[in-house]
Formats: C-alpha cells, structure tokens, sequence
C-alpha cells in the first residue's frame, strides 16, 4: 500500500485520521500528489500567553499539509522525514477558521522541498512555510 493509498482511506474513513489530527483538531479537506489543504478551527485552547494562536499550532498545521502533499507523491514501502521546518509569522490570529493549503515545490529521489501558505477566513496570508524533507525506504521507512 502506498501513502496515497492510506490518506485515501483515512478520507473515506476506512482508518482513522492521524493522532495529532485529533489533538489539534484539523481536518485534511484535499490530498492529492504533490499537494494537500487542511481546514483548521482556531480557538481559545489553542492560544499562547498573548491570546493568539501558539506559533507550534500554525507550525503543526502548515508540517501536516506538506506532510500530505509529500506522502501522497511516494511510491510502494516508501515513507519520509521532515528534515528542517522554517515559518514566518506574518499576522496574528486570535481564533477562527484556518487553511494550510502545502505543495511540494520539488521532489527527488532523496530529498524534496515543501511550501505551504496558511491563510485566514479573509484569505489572508497568516503564515508561510517551508520544508525539507527526505524519502526512506527499506529498513528506514519501516521505522527499523
């Protein structure tokens, strides 16, 4: 089974959705290869000291849309890691609907590059994401 299989069935609900899905709340609205768009409800228990939405929240999001995105492109026994994670906060957000809508800007045999933009109900950019990530397979993929 590839990743796109399971994301697959996890939309259709044949298996559930990942845990940290549920922690956060987020939903995944579109999968497809290379990209992916999760919906978001942003509320008080997601908020930091100042009352906006914890930056880890956005940054948990944003990994997840561009998890998908890259999964989605993977072949037969192969899984990923994500290597590095840069975020700029560019407006704070006190609560309401969020979409982390990731690509992937560049797959390779090993190694690949994601983006994703977080917008508002405004459609306005809140956040602007990138990812490095890398392909495992054999040993590596099974998590040996």
């Amino acid at each position: 089974m590839t990743m796109l299989d399971a994301i697959r069935m996890m939309q259709s609900g044949e298996m559930p959705p990942p845990p940290v899905a549920s922690l956060t709340g987020f939903t995944l609205r579109e999968a497809e290869p290379g990209r992916a768009v999760i919906d978001f409800e942003a509320d008080t228990r997601h908020a930091n000291p100042m009352g906006t939405v914890h930056g880890g929240i956005l940054g948990d999001i944003a990994d997840a849309a561009m998890g998908i995105a890259y999964a989605a492109t993977l072949g037969e026994g192969e899984s990923f890691t994500t290597l590095e994670l840069k975020i700029n906060f560019l407006k704070p957000v006190w609560a309401g609907k969020l979409v982390a809508t990731g690509r992937v800007v560049k797959g390779g045999r090993t190694v690949g590059l994601g983006e994703c933009d977080v917008t508002d109900a405004e459609d306005q950019l809140v956040a602007r994401v990138s990812s490095t990530c890398m392909t495992l397979r054999g040993a590596q993929a099974a998590g040996r």
